[in-house]
């Protein structure tokens, strides 16, 4: 038997713990405005260029903005209300998702379309062999 390897997080190791340690993280609820000078409050062993990383990582999810989008309120770490989501920052989440789907979108259907031009290519390739192979066949009769 054989082991394969572990396949590598796609997460970030900061972000993991926060979100163990934090159920506003793991639930994606949208966070106060400032929620990092608490987190080093309650953990200040955290390197600031790290959490800086995570919180990136964290609000720029599709998950995060989805419920960005959708909230009117923001929540401490603890997950009592602080703050309101405005108008304008439920827009530029939805923007924001908006432009990521089209971008999706948009770079399946050039993968789609490159099949199908791959997918032509062999079969005009085939149909040449088969043609010279025909041409082949009758000369060599002869």
């Amino acid at each position: 038997m054989t082991s394969t390897p572990a396949k590598p997080s796609s997460r970030n190791a900061l972000l993991e713990t926060i979100s163990a340690n934090f159920a506003v993280f793991r639930e994606g609820r949208p966070l106060a405005l400032g929620i990092h000078k608490a987190i080093i409050e309650r953990m200040p062993e955290i390197d600031t260029a790290q959490l800086r990383l995570a919180m990136r990582l964290h609000t720029a999810s599709t998950r995060y903005l989805k419920a960005l989008q959708a909230a009117s309120e923001r929540f401490d770490l603890d997950g009592n209300p602080a703050g309101e989501v405005t108008a304008e920052q439920r827009e530029v989440a939805g923007t924001t998702l908006r432009e990521r789907f089209k971008k999706q979108a948009d770079r399946r259907k050039a993968e789609e379309q490159a099949l199908k031009a791959a997918r032509e290519e062999q079969e005009a390739q085939q149909k040449r062999q088969e043609k010279l192979a025909q041409l082949a066949a009758r000369f060599n009769l002869r």
